[in-house]
Parts: C-alpha cells; structure tokens; sequence
C-alpha cells in the first residue's frame, strides 16, 4: 500500500511537470513582404552533411505547420526546388549558410533560373535541438516474483533556430525570424518506464512557422 501511495505521489509530480517549454521567438525585418496567390514559398534546412546540419524532421514540421491554417502557404518542395535550379544546389556547389545565399544570387545564370520559377521567397532554416542537461537514473530488476523498473531520470533540451527569408524576386535578405524552445523531459520508473516528453524541438517549430506567416502575409492567424 506504501508503495503504491508513492507510485501515485511520484506520478502526480510529474503530470504537474509535463509539457513545460518555454519559448521566445523575434524577428528583424529589413524589407516589406507579401504574397500572391501564384506565388510560392520554399523551405531549406543547412545541410553542409555534418553533424551541424539542421534537422529534416524540423523542416518537415515547418513545411506542414504552413500548408495547414487559416492562411495556408503555397509552397515548393526542396527537391523540386533543386530540379529547378540545377546545378546551384548540387552536394557540390550548394550553399551551406544564409550568407551564402547572396553570393550564389550574384553568378551568372542564377536570375535568369529563378525568374523562371513562381517561388517568391526562400526560407533558410539554420539551428539545432541540443541535450543541455541530464540526470537521475533508473534500475530495473526482475525475480521470480516479478520485475519492474524504479527511479526517474530527467534531460533538459534547448532548441535554437533562425529562419533567414530571401526574396527571390529582388535577390535581398527580407529579414529574419529566431525562435528559441527549451523544456526538461523525465523517464519515471513505475514498474514500467513512463517517459514525460516535453518537446521543445516541436514548440520552437510551431512558433517560427506561426511568425513566417505572418512576416510573408502581415495577416494574424
């Protein structure tokens, strides 16, 4: 009976702790923006094939946070993205920063191939989610009289990212959106493991796609 009061005390500490992320998100815009309805958006995460590279599951989660709403945006896919601009973002030549962006706008060619496209603005999403923090820990048993698993564990995530919006159509910076997350997630050991997730990565996701619509429309959502 004891140790179920405390199974039940333990548990209840960690609902209350569940789902706590703080966010803050800002932006600095240099140029007015909007939108036509023919016009499209395109999504890219910095991929220099390092470890620094941004996360795929952190664009995937920008590009569907936009397509959904009130006030959807019309976007591009990377890949598609890639096709139309052959050869500028190739493994080889493809830029690794925002501030390359500017000097891969200034080649030869490079216009003439945008100004074939409908994509009106490109967003360069730079960041990482990052383990700032850990802690705790668990032990597992098993007898035969039974097994389970006690304790609890905790890690602390900071999630950072900076979108950098280009307007296609006069090749300058826009502006840019930084949206920053962090949270503490707990694995309790209560017989069985009970992970408590908070996920910061998700929070910071939906905070810079909320402001980017905003920032390219100027509409609330």
């Amino acid at each position: 009976m004891k140790l179920r009061l405390t199974h039940i005390l333990l548990l209840s500490l960690l609902i209350s702790l569940a789902g706590c992320v703080t966010s803050r998100v800002e932006q600095l815009r240099q140029s007015n923006t909007g939108m036509a309805a023919d016009e499209a958006l395109v999504i890219l995460g910095r991929a220099n094939y390092s470890e620094f590279e941004t996360e795929e599951s952190f664009t995937d989660c920008i590009v569907s946070a936009l397509s959904r709403g009130s006030n959807p945006l019309n976007l591009v896919s990377e890949d598609d993205f890639k096709d139309q601009l052959y050869p500028w973002f190739e493994a080889r030549t493809a830029p690794t920063s925002a501030d390359d962006l500017a000097r891969l706008f200034a080649q030869p060619g490079v216009s003439d191939q945008i100004e074939n496209t409908k994509i009106r603005y490109l967003a360069w999403i730079d960041g990482q989610t990052v383990t700032t923090d850990q802690g705790g820990g668990i032990t597992c048993t098993i007898s035969a009289a039974g097994g389970g698993c006690f304790g609890m564990s905790y890690w602390e995530e900071d999630a950072s990212y900076e979108a950098s919006i280009w307007d296609l159509k006069t090749l300058s910076n826009a502006g840019q959106i930084v949206a920053d997350a962090n949270g503490t997630s707990y694995l309790a050991g209560l017989v069985i493991p009970i992970p408590i997730l908070a996920r910061p990565g998700n929070a910071a996701c939906k905070a810079l796609a909320a402001q980017l619509k905003i920032f390219l429309l100027d509409t609330p959502e």
